[in-house]
C-alpha cells in the first residue's frame, strides 16, 4: 500500500481543544439519545456513553470548518491526531488528503470507508455551528460519515480482541468527476481487503432508521461537455457560415431524444443539460458555444456503451450543419450495487446494533457515489443512514438547508461496528 506517514504530533492541538469546547457551548448540546444502548458489546456501551459527548463536539468542528475535494487538510489533520492519540497508527494517502488505518490484527480484514469533502455552496441552516467558510458547506453529509467512521475505528481499538482486521477509509474528493475512490484504490487501500462497507446520509428516513437494498443502490453518472465552433458571421447571411446556435439546440433537443431510443428504457438512463454558453449579440452567429450536462443511468451494462454511442450521435447530427466540435466525455462513477451476501452481513449489523426495526426497505436513486468504485474490485454493500428528525420538512441533499440530526452519529458508529464484527465472523 503507498501512503504517507501522518505527523505524529498535530501542532496546535490546544486550540483544536478550545475550538471544540467553544462549539458545544454555543450549541448548548452535547447529549444525544443512544438507542442501541445496552445492546452491546460490552465495551462498544462503554465507550460511547464515555465519548458521545466528543462525538458530537468532533462532528460540529468538521461542520464548521468544511473543505473542497482534495484540499481536505484540516479535517485529515484531525483525524490522525484522534487516531494516533487511541494508539492507532494512521497513514495519509498520497494526495496529502484521506486517511487509512488499521485496527486489529490478523490475516482477514474488512473495510468501512467515509467521504471528507464537502461542497461549494452557502450554509443557510443558522446553526450555532453552520459554515465558517465562505461559499464552502457540508451539504452532503460528509461531515457526518467522516465522524461516525472515527467513531467505529476508535471504539473498536477498544476492543480486546477482534476477529480479524478492519480497515477505516477516509477518503477525499467524492464529491468531483474523476472522484478520490480511484485514488484510494490506487494507493492500495483495498489491498487483502474481503468487503467494503458505507453508509450515507439519507434525509428521507428517520434517525434511527437504515437503508438497504441488494442490487443497485444508486446510478452511473458521467459528464457530457461539447464545445461547438464556427467561423462567425452575420446573421442575416447563416448560409455563408456555419450556424453555432442551431448546431446547439440541435444537440440539446435531439441526443436525448436519440438516446431514449437506442437504449433500453427499463434502464433509467437520462441526459439533462445543466448549462448552455453561447455569443452576445443578437445579429452575430458566435464562433463558439459550450453544452455541459449529465447522463446517468441505473444499469452498469448500459453504462459500459454509452460513451460511443454519445460520441457517434454527436457526430451524426452536427454533420448536416457544418460545426465543428470537441466532444469531452468524462466517465464519473459506476451504479454502486450491493451483492447479496454483502448486503445480508450488513443488515445483520443492523439488527445487532439497533433491532430488526431500525431495517428499512430503500430504492435506487439517479444519484451517483463514487462508493461504486470500489464495488468493481471486492464485493460489499452500501446503506443509507436515516437523519430526518421526524419533525419540520425533509431538507434534502445538496441544499444549504440540509441538516442531520445529531442522533444518527451513534447509530451510524453501532452499525458499522456490528456490520464489521459480522463480516469478520462469517
Amino acid at each position: 500500500m503507498t501512503v504517507l506517514d501522518s505527523r505524529p504530533e498535530v501542532p496546535g492541538e490546544s486550540d483544536h481543544d478550545a475550538s471544540v469546547e467553544a462549539l458545544l457551548a454555543a450549541s448548548g448540546a452535547a447529549t444525544i439519545g443512544d438507542v442501541g444502548q445496552g445492546r452491546g458489546p460490552a465495551w462498544l456501551d462503554a465507550w460511547l456513553t464515555d465519548r458521545a459527548t466528543d462525538v458530537v463536539a468532533w462532528r460540529r468542528h468538521i461542520h464548521a470548518h468544511p473543505e473542497l475535494a482534495r484540499r481536505e487538510y484540516g479535517t485529515t489533520e484531525l483525524i490522525t491526531k484522534l487516531l494516533t492519540s487511541a494508539g492507532l497508527r494512521p497513514k495519509v494517502l498520497p494526495g496529502g488528503t484521506g486517511v487509512v488505518c488499521d485496527v486489529g490484527t490478523g490475516a482477514r480484514c474488512v473495510a468501512l470507508r467515509a467521504d471528507l469533502d464537502a461542497l461549494p455552496l452557502t450554509e443557510a441552516t443558522g446553526l450555532p455551528f453552520a459554515s465558517t467558510v465562505d461559499g464552502v458547506a457540508h451539504a452532503c453529509g460528509h461531515d457526518v460519515h467522516t465522524t461516525v467512521l472515527l467513531g467505529a475505528g476508535l471504539a473498536l481499538a477498544t476492543a480486546d480482541e477482534l476477529p480479524g482486521r478492519v480497515r477505516l477509509v477516509f477518503q477525499p474528493a467524492e464529491e468531483v468527476m474523476p472522484g478520490g475512490a480511484l485514488d484510494a484504490i490506487d494507493a492500495g487501500v483495498l489491498d487483502g481487503v474481503e468487503r467494503i462497507f458505507g453508509l450515507h446520509c439519507d434525509p428521507r428516513l428517520p434517525a434511527g432508521k437504515i437503508g438497504t437494498r441488494v442490487g443497485a443502490l444508486t446510478s452511473a453518472a458521467d459528464l457530457v461537455e461539447l464545445t461547438l465552433t464556427s467561423p462567425g458571421g452575420h446573421t442575416s447571411r447563416p448560409h455563408l457560415t456555419a450556424d453555432l446556435v442551431h448546431g446547439l439546440g440541435t444537440v440539446i433537443t435531439s441526443l436525448p431524444a436519440v438516446l431514449s431510443r437506442r437504449v433500453d428504457p427499463r434502464s433509467g438512463t437520462v441526459l439533462v443539460w445543466g448549462a448552455v454558453h453561447a455569443g452576445e449579440a443578437a445579429n452575430a452567429v458566435p464562433q463558439e458555444g459550450i453544452l455541459r450536462g449529465t447522463l446517468r443511468t441505473a444499469d452498469r451494462d448500459t453504462w459500459r456503451i454509452l460513451e460511443p454511442l454519445v460520441e457517434s450521435s454527436v457526430k451524426a447530427l452536427l454533420a448536416p450543419t457544418g460545426v465543428g466540435y470537441e466532444l469531452n466525455y468524462r466517465r464519473g462513477v459506476p451504479p454502486v450495487v450491493s451483492d447479496e451476501e454483502s448486503t445480508t452481513l450488513l443488515r445483520a449489523g443492523v439488527e445487532a446494533a439497533l433491532g430488526p426495526d431500525a431495517l428499512a426497505p430503500t430504492e435506487q436513486s439517479s444519484g451517483g457515489e463514487d462508493f461504486g468504485w470500489y464495488l468493481e474490485h471486492v464485493p460489499g454493500a452500501f446503506a443509507r443512514l436515516g437523519v430526518w428528525s421526524g419533525e419540520g420538512q425533509m431538507r434534502d441533499l445538496h441544499q444549504p438547508t440540509f441538516e442531520a440530526d445529531e442522533r444518527a452519529l451513534l447509530t451510524g458508529i453501532r452499525v458499522m461496528v456490528h456490520t464489521a464484527l459480522a463480516a469478520l465472523a462469517s
